[in-house]
């Protein structure tokens, strides 16, 4: 058995490996950037090692650097989670000739299914069906545009070194194509180094299923079952369950043993995962559910797994790295009830989702279910990475007990000043075609008004906020720290609130008797349904800056990818002026309304900080 590991990652990923690692009685190091000087998977973990600066590009994607961290202290393995280098067939392969144990597949394995166009005609060989489409290596614009109109519209236009979301795009008309295959193969280079795409047919009212496969080198591969990722925005998951719904044992028996024939095509060793494509238009089939693609790696969603069949995948990583056969055989796996995941992150919905950094003050989740973080409160959410918070999973006896304890837990996330996506989770969840198991891809990009919360708080929240400020208003609030309570007392009096722009005297009748808040001398913060509610105390102070309505500002530190205008040009409303790259994300900044562009303060290439100044839109004269 390992005696030391090295863990080549950051975040959750890495807490959640410490943990099993520390409960098998192996020792473990962890790697950290200049921005992770003080998270919490370096404060677990028994030693730790720098590796670099805060871009990843620079620490853990600097596969020398890892491996000479592991040489330095001595560990003997490596667990690369998931994300940066657990795909890389390269690292593995260094990782093998330093003489270190690597845990995951061996790096043929990771070769033979880390491009998409190769993957699949490896499927083909092995009787796993596959989706219509385009794999050719002539990649020319003219080529890929045939191929599109053949297959028909829509086309989804896919990375075939791809992954997480990036690198894809679907396109709903032939005059779109070009546009869509330019971004997808920028978004490719920059985050695969490799632009080369394949064509798939978009299926008709698709499902995400997936199945978890593990092997070892001793020839055996088991299937552990399927999840259902369905619930996704704009290709990346955002709540995920086990087992699938509607799932029936024959199209179970037939999917999964399409997985572990995919699984054995290559040999596989260590956790793997199937993903398939349904059209689920009349239900799921078996023979309408193609094969996607392989994850070579321990999948962020695996919790669901571990929960109904009560296996630590972690373990069995470990355990099958060390040379030890599967512990179970496919007869002695079985699903024990449901299991629902839900993906916590630093965004604010009600601003197109774009990320939230900064010092989380104040971090709470309620005592149900299982929570898998890397920050506590005190920590920070920096921009250089990706921004989950948490991952949320609630286990119960049947869908309906799973889904009310992950309402519980999404309702009851506290997070401040940091925003997060908690409150559109909440509405997710409590969508009737979500309780009912009326699913697929599009499931939230066609709800997306209905499920994002506005941000505006109603009746009883302002009512709240009046309750706790007055219910407070004879303790000491001088301080600069918000303090936390419980409303537990009828209030007295009244107060002057302010919510943007609007300002209020409330005596905090009708407040909400769950809710709860935090309290400062300037501020009351109100948590409701997973949403954070900001009030000023408008008689002490407070205020916000807006700027000018024509400025475009940078909504976070990144680099301009692209620039489509110049100083002196006319723009229309909604017409892209430049693209921001910032946390593994483009994000399109557009013109607020028909004007012209002045004060262009940027060129592809440069770097900016959170609220610059990078062009000014002067109104149309009337």
């Amino acid at each position: 058995m390992i005696q030391k590991l090295l863990i080549a990652n950051r975040g959750e990923i890495a807490c959640r490996i410490i943990r099993t690692a520390r409960e098998m009685g192996i020792a473990t190091v962890a790697v950290y950037s200049d921005a992770d000087a003080k998270a919490l998977h370096v404060r677990s973990a028994d030693e730790a090692v720098h590796i670099g600066p805060s871009p990843a590009a620079e620490s853990y994607l600097v596969g020398e650097r890892i491996i000479a961290a592991a040489k330095q202290t001595g560990a003997e393995a490596i667990h690369p989670g998931y994300g940066f280098l657990s795909e890389n067939a390269g690292f593995a392969q260094a990782v093998i000739d330093a003489g270190l144990i690597w845990v995951g597949p061996k790096p043929a394995s990771i070769e033979a299914m880390g491009l998409k166009d190769a993957a699949k005609e490896r499927m083909i060989a092995a009787g796993v069906p596959v989706t219509p489409g385009y794999l050719g290596e002539d990649q020319s614009v003219e080529r890929l545009k045939k191929e599109a109109d053949a297959i028909g519209y829509p086309v989804l236009i896919k990375a075939v070194a791809g992954g997480g979301g990036k690198g894809m795009r679907k396109v709903d008309a032939a005059a779109d194509f070009e546009a869509a295959l330019e971004s997808c193969r920028r978004e490719a280079k920059a985050s695969f180094s490799n632009d080369e795409v394949l064509l798939e047919k978009w299926i008709t009212s698709p499902r995400h299923i997936e199945v978890q496969v593990f092997g070892d080198s001793h020839g055996n591969v088991v299937h552990l079952f399927e999840r259902d990722c369905s619930l996704q925005r704009r290709h990346q998951k955002v709540i995920e369950e086990a087992p699938a719904p509607g799932m029936d044992e024959t199209t179970r028996e037939e999917i999964c043993a399409a997985a572990v024939r995919a699984a054995k095509a290559v040999d596989y060793e260590g956790a793997g995962t199937i993903e398939f494509i349904a059209d689920a238009s009349e239900g799921l089939r078996a023979d309408r559910i193609f094969f996607m693609e392989m994850n070579t790696r321990l999948q962020v969603e695996h919790p669901v797994t571990e929960e109904i069949t009560g296996i630590d995948l972690v373990e069995w990583q470990l355990r099958v790295a060390s040379g030890e056969p599967i512990p179970l055989q496919q007869e002695e796996l079985s699903i024990d009830g449901w299991a629902i995941e839900a993906r916590l992150y630093a965004e604010d919905p009600a601003k197109g989702f774009l990320p939230s950094t900064g010092r989380l003050d104040h971090l709470e989740f309620v005592e149900e279910g299982r929570v898998e973080t890397g920050v506590e409160e005190g920590d920070a959410i920096s921009p250089f990475y990706d921004p989950m918070v948490a991952k949320l999973v609630s286990w119960g006896e049947t869908r309906d007990e799973a889904i009310e304890g992950l309402d519980a837990m999404t309702a009851g996330v506290e997070v401040w000043p940091v925003r997060t996506n908690a409150g559109f989770l909440n509405r997710a969840l409590n969508d009737p075609d979500f309780v009912m198991g009326n699913l697929d891809t599009g499931f939230i990009g066609e709800r997306l008004d209905s499920l994002v919360p506005t941000g505006e708080p109603d009746e009883e929240v302002w009512q709240t906020a009046a309750a706790f400020a007055l219910f407070d208003e004879d303790e000491d609030t001088e301080g600069s720290s918000l303090s936390g309570f419980r409303l537990n007392a009828e209030p007295r009096r009244s107060v002057a609130l302010a919510n943007g722009g609007e300002t209020r005297t409330l005596s905090g009748d009708g407040a909400l008797p769950e809710a709860t808040g935090l309290l400062d001398a300037e501020s009351v913060i109100v948590f409701d349904e997973g949403m954070a509610y900001d009030f000023a105390l408008s008689t002490r102070g407070g205020g916000h800056h807006h700027a000018h309505d024509g400025d475009i500002i940078a909504p976070m530190p990144g680099k301009v990818i692209a620039v489509d205008v110049a100083d002196g040009d006319s723009v229309t409303a909604g017409q892209r002026l430049m693209v921001l790259e910032a946390m593994k994300m483009e994000h399109a900044l557009t013109a607020p309304f028909d004007g012209t562009v002045t004060g262009l303060s940027v060129s592809a290439g440069s770097q900016v900080q959170v609220e610059a100044v990078l062009a000014v839109v002067e109104p149309v004269e009337e």
